[in-house]
């Protein structure tokens, strides 16, 4: 057997069962120094590398992604609230080298990014005892015969590893993507769907640092009006006046000379028409199309001209009830059914009333239940999304 590790040195090593606890991809990622990596059916990279580098984009995918990954998760056993349970302790550390809100904030970037996000568990027990984000442009869908996903493939450069089902039918490979309707193994990401609006916001910064290098001033012409040559320059006088203005006029070292002409030469500058002003505004409908894309208010990011929310309290109110909540329960229910088998009885959910950004809608559901004199106790409790009183059976 050659062991994936021994790939990168070019020896064969003897057969040995896997080392316990670890990730399949761990040897690759630890080694490899390739280049770009392509992933089907887009770019990545590209993708990756035009939107981070747009302020709005990638304050968008931090935003979604660190507040989906703060949302506190707990475990279940039966309908119980379990504390101590191997699962929690698991959601909670899940490696070595992260904790559970690291591992989710990476995941939940990658969806935004990729549309895509891949967890892998690890360990060599019945239950898995670790579990790795992996990067979603490196994952490759191994379909079986009835088309579902068989296996992945989890490529570095030229070398491979596949993450298979184990004997029992568990797939060590959670793949969690958003709706892609020409797709059948792959999601489209918020970033691809901004990708136009990202250009154009990228472009227009590009335009307004070119303006600054030119002294923050529109260009200008130069007019020859020597009568007796024609009103022609000749081809030594043309390239000696651009070697000029090119040495000395030029860039924002130039901001301020004066320009001494002679021969017949006169400057005429060139302002920008209200049209040409126009670029401003399209920047701020870029960087709201963008925020669209992600779910994010435009509030949020400080963008001029948005009113749609009448305060910062409920524009965040609406991020969180719009967007991360509905993302980080989704999140949380495939967690759930993908180690549910490994965790017999057990469930995850999200503990919404941990979350600091929804106290005043929760505030409003109390308040509302309070003044319900017609409903019991237990009901009061069910519809808060609370079980049963200590002590107490439930009266459902």
């Amino acid at each position: 057997m050659l062991d994936p590790r021994a790939w990168f040195t070019g020896r064969r090593r003897p057969a040995a069962p896997e080392e316990a606890k670890q990730s399949a991809a761990r040897a690759l990622v630890a080694l490899t120094t390739a280049g770009r990596a392509q992933w089907t059916p887009r770019d990545y990279a590209a993708l990756a590398r035009e939107g981070f580098r747009n302020p709005i984009a990638y304050r968008c995918v931090r935003m979604v992604a660190e507040a989906a990954a703060s949302v506190p998760l707990v475990v279940f056993q039966d309908g119980e609230r379990a504390p101590d349970h191997p699962l929690q302790r698991l959601i909670e550390r899940p490696n070595p080298e992260q904790s559970g809100p690291d591992l989710l904030e990476g995941f939940f970037g990658a969806l935004q990014t990729s549309g895509n996000a891949y967890l892998e568990a690890a360990g060599d027990g019945a239950a898995p005892s670790e579990l790795y984000a992996l990067r979603p442009d490196r994952m490759r869908v191994v379909p079986g015969p009835s088309g579902w996903p068989e296996a992945y493939d989890y490529v570095a450069g030229s070398k491979s590893v596949r993450i298979g089902r184990e004997a029992d039918g568990f797939l060590r490979v959670l793949h969690l993507k958003l709706l892609n309707p020409a797709e059948d193994y792959y999601g489209f990401s918020p970033l691809e769907a901004a990708a136009f609006a990202v250009d154009v916001h990228n472009a227009a910064s590009s335009w307004n640092k070119a303006l600054l290098d030119n002294a923050a001033r529109p260009c200008g012409a130069l007019v020859y009006t020597s009568r007796s040559e024609a009103d022609r320059l000749t081809d030594e006088q043309f390239t000696r006046l651009k070697e000029e203005l090119g040495g000395m006029y030029a860039g924002a070292q130039g901001a301020g000379r004066p320009m001494l002409l002679d021969g017949g030469l006169d400057w005429k500058p060139m302002s920008l028409s209200p049209a040409d002003m126009d670029f401003i505004e399209g920047k701020h409908v870029a960087a709201r199309e963008i925020a669209l894309a992600f779910g994010v208010p435009p509030q949020l990011l400080g963008i001029p001209g948005d009113n749609t929310y009448s305060n910062f309290r409920e524009a965040s109110a609406a991020f969180w009830r719009g967007t991360v909540t509905p993302l980080a329960e989704r999140a949380a229910r495939a967690i759930s059914a993908w180690l549910g088998p490994k965790f017999p009885g057990a469930r995850i959910a999200c503990d919404l009333d941990m979350v600091p950004a929804l106290s005043a809608e929760r505030d409003a559901l109390w308040s509302r239940l309070e003044a319900a004199s017609f409903l019991t106790p237990d009901e009061r409790r069910r519809m808060a999304g609370l079980g049963a009183a200590p002590g107490e059976v439930s009266d459902g």
